[in-house]
């Protein structure tokens, strides 16, 4: 694959800029600091994207996007807030025919001192630090906005009961829930919007992830799994939007032909931006000049933080995932450097927290995908492959690009493209060992804009949460249920299979992002499809190896913290007054 040089003198001006701009930032110790300067600007520093089905409503996707990291609930009395010189968007493309975005909803903060005499933020029910915000809508590509909320209403953190709940003192609120219900707006197009603190929903064994991949798998005794976020809360910009809002041509989910209707599938991706000069002036006053430069993105979960190397960390965030600019990087999802730790011809050995995750190396006897092999180039031109994803009438220039990409067929599609419902990207269920003939249907959210994104196809309809048969694991549980469960596995028709609303179609509050990447780079997609593990058979494809796979687990499987059945669904932040000593530890 050529790697595009598009608009490398552009983004170079812009790195200088934001590096000028960055420099000024005061250091601050915080999580999910997946670049380096960023992570001196938390305020600004995207830490999660969802984009999920409403549970409690099938015509309606709702889009979460979470903001500063690892916020201590008692953290007073300059309490985390969103910064009031950050523009926060949310980048929706519907579209390939289009340059950018399709929508984007644009976030603009201010905050005023009602009582600027005290030290306390709250006090004699008046608040310090208030925040409002003004949401604005694009339809056109950035072109032109329109406001869709005024003056909506942050909830102050939830700093204590006195604060909160408190006669005279506090804000005498029956709750601190009654404050996060309050604060949902309707915006006058339709949307439902929440803006402020929560619980972080996100779960990861972050000690053990940086530690060269020293996992520490659940259930383990010895050295039990922490999850690094636990009691830490974010801010989030939360929007349950109708989907005939996002679909492109404004068709409601009942309008949709399958389950998997190609018309209906979205990307989205989350940003932070600050204009160029900051200005310290006497007397503590601080003033912002010049254009807005992107500091933060985020689409597809862990993409920066363990895919992307150190030294192109800054550049990545720098760009929008438009106009080839991803190209670039594509080569770090073609040969994943955590396939070197899955390898033992690498450093596979050196890390024994992954010996559950090993690579095919000569699937079906013949198809090596460890990093630099040829993985399924053999095949290349080959008349079997027309009428496939993988010919070159369709896509083989992307999916098989030379003889040392071997992960372009599953990975890539997976973060740059999305994974249409064509062969050989179905089920091995129906394919009588034969990965190039037909299978069962079980994901298309494949919008080929070449870049970065959470994709999601909003036709598929959301597992309940109380379904015995929802997982964390999202799509790779769907799959093993399309292979393994009589109930999806007697024929090859496209049905509904538990689990196909989740990662990566999309991205639900709970499925485990961390242990589903693991598992993808470990090559369960190419189990999934056909291509089984080294020790599989004809006669036994479910093998020792693919089960290994499958129970691996990365850390932590669940949130710290029950999440809500309606919206905004995320848990109302951690109480600084009841916050336990040592907790996170």
């Amino acid at each position: 694959m050529q790697i595009s040089s598009l608009g490398l003198s552009r983004l170079r001006n812009g790195v200088l800029s934001l590096a000028t701009l960055l420099c000024s930032l005061g250091s601050y110790a915080s999580s999910h600091r997946e670049a380096p300067l960023i992570s001196n600007d938390p305020l600004a520093d995207n830490t999660d994207l969802y984009a999920f089905k409403s549970p409690d409503d099938p015509n309606s996707i709702t889009i979460i996007a979470n903001y500063i990291p690892f916020e201590s609930p008692e953290g007073g009395p300059n309490y985390f807030n969103f910064g009031p010189n950050v523009r926060y968007e949310i980048h929706i493309k519907n579209k390939t025919s289009t340059a950018g975005d399709d929508i984007t909803y644009r976030f603009t903060f201010s905050s005023t001192n009602e009582d600027p005499t005290t030290f306390f933020n709250i006090r004699l029910g008046k608040q310090n630090l208030k925040t409002t915000y003004k949401c604005e809508k694009s339809t056109d590509g950035g072109q032109s906005f329109t406001t869709i909320i005024w003056n909506g209403v942050v909830p102050p953190n939830n700093i204590g009961p006195r604060s909160i709940e408190g006669k005279t003192v506090g804000l005498e609120a029956p709750d601190y829930n009654s404050l996060v219900d309050k604060a949902i707006a309707t915006a006058s197009s339709g949307e439902k919007v929440f803006c402020g603190p929560v619980d972080d929903p996100f779960f990861v064994d972050l000690a053990g992830a940086f530690d060269v991949g020293n996992f520490r798998p659940e259930g383990n005794t010895t050295n039990a799994p922490k999850d690094g976020l636990a009691r830490f809360n974010v801010h989030t910009i939360a929007i349950k939007v109708p989907i005939n809002l996002l679909q492109k041509d404004g068709k409601n989910v009942g309008q949709a032909s399958t389950i998997l209707d190609p018309d209906f599938v979205i990307g989205v991706w989350a940003s932070a931006s600050r204009q160029m000069i900051k200005t310290l002036y006497g007397g503590g006053d601080v003033g912002y000049d010049g254009k807005y430069v992107q500091v933060s993105r985020l689409g597809m979960p862990l993409t920066n933080e363990a895919v992307i190397p150190l030294g192109m960390k800054d550049k990545w965030n720098s760009m929008t995932p438009y106009g080839g600019n991803d190209l670039q990087f594509a080569k770090y999802f073609t040969n994943p450097e955590l396939a070197l730790y899955m390898d033992d011809s690498q450093f596979g050995t050196a890390v024994p927290s992954m010996n559950a995750l090993r690579i095919q190396s000569k699937s079906l006897g013949a198809f090596d995908f460890r990093n630099g092999k040829p993985g399924l180039f053999g095949l290349k031109g080959n008349a079997a492959l027309d009428g496939t994803a993988l010919a070159e009438a369709a896509f083989g220039g992307v999916l098989l690009p030379d003889n040392m990409s071997p992960r372009a067929v599953d990975l890539l599609p997976i973060f740059y493209t999305g994974v249409p419902n064509l062969i050989p990207y179905q089920l091995a269920t129906g394919k009588m060992n034969n990965p190039l003939a037909k299978g069962k249907p079980f994901i298309h959210n494949f919008l080929p804009t070449l870049g970065d994104m959470l994709r999601l196809n909003m036709a598929v309809p959301a597992t309940p949460r109380n379904d015995p048969k929802f997982s964390s694991l999202g799509l790779v549980q769907a799959a093993v249920l399309g292979i393994t469960d009589p109930a999806y596995n007697a024929n090859a028709d496209l049905q509904w299979i538990p689990n196909m609303d989740g990662f990566p179609n999309g991205r639900r509050l709970e499925d485990d992002v961390t242990t589903i990447e693991l598992q993808a780079v470990s090559g369960i997609v190419l189990a999934a499809v056909g291509l089984f593990y080294d020790d599989a058979t004809a006669q036994a494809p479910v093998s020792q190896q693919l089960l290994n796979v499958l129970t691996f687990t990365s850390g932590p499987t669940k949130n710290d913290a029950a999440l809500k059945g309606a919206f905004p669904y995320l848990a109302n932040p951690w109480r600084g007054y009841d916050y336990p000593e040592k907790a996170r530890f």
